[in-house]
C-alpha cells in the first residue's frame, strides 16, 4: 500500500473525531491500566514482530529508558501489549513518540478500533486518542508501529487512562496432554482446554517449540528413533502458567534419511546432459567420483502449462563427442554401481512448469515416470524458477495453501514418492527469493502489491519434509536476504552461505508472523548451493570462503560476525551448479569439497 495514500485518509478521520467529541478527558477515578508504559523495565509485557523492537537509553522522553523499533521490508516494526478493561467504559490512550510516520493504536476494543499517527516529529510529541470498549470487551491491544521503507521511531510513556479492569488472572497449567500417532519426524499433541488462556506454548525439552491458538499441534522436524519429552504451558495477558506434566514419545525409525544411500557429506552437481553453453560438453563416464548426486539438466516441459515433461540428450551439432543414449545409460549404470545417485531436474531457468490443473498433475506424474524409468534413474529434482511457482490472493498460510500449481505440485511429488518407494531420492533447488525471503515477505501480502513469488516454495519444502532427501537452496543469482539477526547479507562470501543456512536450520517466522512458523529442516536435509566458477553464475564464492561457511555451520569457528543458532555436524554437503563448470574451471569446487575435513 502506498503510504501517501494514508495521509488523506488520517486527516478525514482525525477530522471526524474532533468533530464528534471523541477526546472525552479521564475521569478522576479512571487510572493508567498500562503496565511497563514507559519501558523502565525493559521490554517486559511488550512484543514487537520481527524481532524489530529494543529498549535504549537515549532518547527518552521520561524516565531512564524508551522504546526503538525499526520497519525492515514486509515488517513495520509493529509493539503492542494487551490491556484488561472493562466493558462500556471511555478509556484514553496517549503517548510520546518520535520519528517519521508513527501510529499509536488500540484493536480489540469491542467497538470501533481507533489509531491517530503523525508525519514528522523531529522531537517528542505527544499523540493520544480515545475509545469506547463493548459491552463483552475486557482486553484490548495497545499497539504502536512505524512505516515500511522509513527509519527507526521512539515511543515512550504510554499509558491508557480509564476504569481499572478486572484482574486478569496468569491461568493454571494445562492437563490432559497427550501424544498421537507420531511419524519419523512429526509428533502430535493435544490437551484439555484451559480457562482463560489465550495461547499455550509447547516446550521439546526445555526449548519452545511453538506456540498454538488451539488445544493442539504438531511438532516437526524431529529425528527418527529418538526419544523427546513434551510439556505445554498456557497463556494470557498476565503471563505463562506452570508446565503440564510431561509426555514423552519416541520417533519410530526410518524415513530420517528420504531416499537413503548417500554418503554422511555428499556432493551434489548439475550434469549439461540436454545442453552446452559454453562450459563444454561433459560425458556421464567422465563426471569424476567426487560427485555423489548427479543431476541431469533438464527435463522441460511441452508447454508451461502442459505438464508433459521431456528429456533428450543434447545433439551433436551443439554437444560435438556427446555419448549414443545407449553409452549414456551404461555409464549411469555404472555411476550407480560405485554407489552415486543419478536423477532428473525439471526446469531450469529456461523450462517454466505451472501444473494448474488436475490434468496437468497427471501429465506430470506420467511423463516424469517415463524419463525415470527409461534412463533408470534414481529420483527427481525439483529445480522451478522464474514463475513457475507463485501464490494466488488470499493463500497466506504455508501450512495450508490453496494456490492450484502449489496443491498440484505437492500432490505430484507425493505419487511420484509413493510410485518408487522409500529409496526414491527428492531433492530441490530454489533460489532465496522462493525461500528465505519469506521471513520478510509472503505471497502478494497482507494489503497486495507484492511479488506473488515471494517464499512461493515453503508451502512445497513443508509438505514434503519427510519426503525431502536434500534441499539445496541457490545462494547465487540473489539480491540481498534479510537474516534471522535482521541484517541483509549478500551473495558471495561466507557470510551470505551461513546466514542463509541458519534460517533453514533454525526455522523462521513467515513473512514475520510468529503464529506461522516454518519448522527447522534436518541438516542432513540440507546442502549449500554455490556456483562452481566465476563463470557459472553471479555470486561466485571463493573456496576459501567456502571453507569458512562450513567451519561456521558444523563446528561454530570461522563466523565472522553473524551467530548460528545452532552447530550442525550433520549438515549434509555442497551442491553446485555445474559439473560442466566446474571441470571448465579446473575442478577447483570438487577438490576444495574433496579436501575439507569434516569434524
Amino acid at each position: 500500500m502506498d503510504r501517501t495514500l494514508l495521509r488523506p485518509l488520517a486527516t478525514a478521520v482525525a477530522a471526524v473525531l474532533a468533530l464528534g467529541g471523541l477526546t472525552a478527558t479521564a475521569h478522576a477515578a479512571d487510572t493508567d491500566v498500562m503496565r511497563n508504559g514507559g519501558f523502565e523495565a525493559g521490554m517486559d509485557n511488550w512484543s514487537c514482530t520481527a524481532g524489530s523492537g529494543a529498549v535504549v537509553s537515549a532518547p527518552v522522553h521520561g524516565g531512564t529508558r524508551a522504546l526503538r523499533a525499526t520497519p525492515a521490508g514486509n515488517d513495520n516494526a509493529r509493539c503492542g501489549q494487551t490491556v484488561a478493561v472493562r466493558p462500556d467504559s471511555t478509556y484514553t490512550l496517549s503517548a510520546w513518540v518520535r520519528g517519521e510516520y508513527v501510529h499509536l493504536g488500540a484493536s480489540g476494543t469491542g467497538t470501533t478500533d481507533v489509531s491517530t499517527w503523525v508525519q514528522s516529529a523531529p522531537d517528542w510529541q505527544r499523540l493520544t486518542t480515545t475509545f469506547r470498549t463493548g459491552a463483552a470487551t475486557r482486553s484490548v491491544t495497545v499497539h504502536t508501529h512505524g512505516w515500511y521503507g522509513t527509519g527507526a521511531y521512539h515511543a515512550d510513556d504510554v499509558t491508557l487512562l480509564g476504569p481499572g479492569g478486572d484482574p486478569v488472572q496468569v491461568p493454571a497449567a494445562p492437563t490432559g496432554l497427550t501424544a498421537g500417532a507420531a511419524t519419523a519426524t512429526t509428533v502430535p499433541l493435544s490437551w484439555s482446554p484451559v480457562p482463560g488462556a489465550t495461547s499455550y506454548h509447547v516446550y521439546r525439552g526445555t526449548d519452545r517449540a511453538l506456540t498454538a491458538a488451539g488445544t493442539s499441534a504438531t511438532v516437526t522436524g524431529l529425528a527418527p528413533a529418538t526419544p523427546y519429552t513434551f510439556r505445554v504451558t498456557a497463556v494470557n495477558a498476565a503471563g505463562e502458567s506452570p508446565a503440564s506434566a510431561a509426555v514423552t514419545v519416541t520417533t519410530p525409525p526410518g524415513g530420517g534419511d528420504p531416499g537413503g544411500g548417500l554418503p554422511a557429506h555428499a556432493l551434489v552437481g548439475y550434469l549439461h546432459a540436454s545442453f552446452a553453453n559454453g562450459s563444454g560438453h561433459t560425458r556421464m563416464a567422465d563426471v569424476p567420483d567426487s560427485w555423489d548426486v548427479i543431476n541431469l539438466a533438464f527435463g522441460e516441459p511441452t508447454s508451461v502449462t502442459s505438464g508433459d515433461i521431456r528429456f533428450s540428450l543434447c545433439p551433436a551439432s551443439e554437444c560435438p563427442g556427446v555419448e549414443s543414449a545407449a553409452e549414456f545409460k551404461a555409464a549411469i549404470k555404472a555411476k550407480q554401481a560405485a554407489g552415486k545417485k543419478v536423477l532428473i531436474s525439471i526446469g531450469g531457468q529456461n523450462g517454466q512448469v505451472r501444473l494448474t490443473t488436475a490434468a496437468a498433475r497427471d501429465a506430470f506424474v506420467s511423463s516424469v515416470s517415463k524419463i525415470i524409468d527409461e534412463y533408470g534413474l534414481d529420483g527427481l529434482d525439483i529445480d522451478f524458477e522464474g514463475h513457475s511457482l507463485s501464490l494466488d490472493s488470499g493463500d497466506t498460510d504455508f501450512r495450508t495453501p490453496t494456490t492450484p500449481v502449489v496443491v498440484h505440485l505437492i500432490a505430484a511429488l507425493k505419487t511420484l514418492k509413493a510410485r518408487y518407494g522409500p529409496g526414491f531420492v527428492l531433492t530441490m533447488a530454489p533460489e532465496t527469493f522462493f525461500v528465505q525471503l519469506g521471513y520478510q515477505y509472503y505471497g502478494s501480502g497482507p494489503w497486495g502489491g507484492q511479488d506473488p513469488r515471494a517464499g512461493a516454495y515453503l508451502p512445497v519444502i513443508h509438505a514434503l519434509r519427510d519426503d525431502l532427501t536434500l534441499l539445496h537452496v541457490q545462494h547465487y543469482n540473489s539480491g540481498p536476504i534479510m537474516g534471522l539477526d535482521n541484517q541483509y547479507h549478500s551473495m558471495g562470501s561466507a557470510d551470505f552461505a551461513i546466514a542463509m543456512t541458519d534460517m533453514l536450520l533454525t526455522g523462521f517466522p513467515v513473512a514475520g508472523n510468529a503464529e506461522r512458523f516454518f519448522p527447522a529442516l534436518r541438516p542432513e536435509q540440507v546442502a549449500i548451493g554455490l556456483p562452481a566458477s566465476p563463470h557459472a553464475g553471479n555470486g561466485h564464492t571463493p573456496p576459501a570462503e567456502v571453507t569458512k561457511a562450513l567451519d561456521c555451520l558444523t563446528r561454530s569457528v570461522n563466523c565472522g560476525t553473524y551467530r548460528t543458532h545452532g552447530t550442525w555436524p550433520g549438515l549434509r554437503g555442497l551442491m553446485t551448479w555445474s559439473v560442466n563448470w566446474d571441470r571448465f574451471g579446473g575442478w577447483e569446487f570438487s577438490r576444495n569439497f574433496d579436501a575439507y575435513r569434516w569434524g
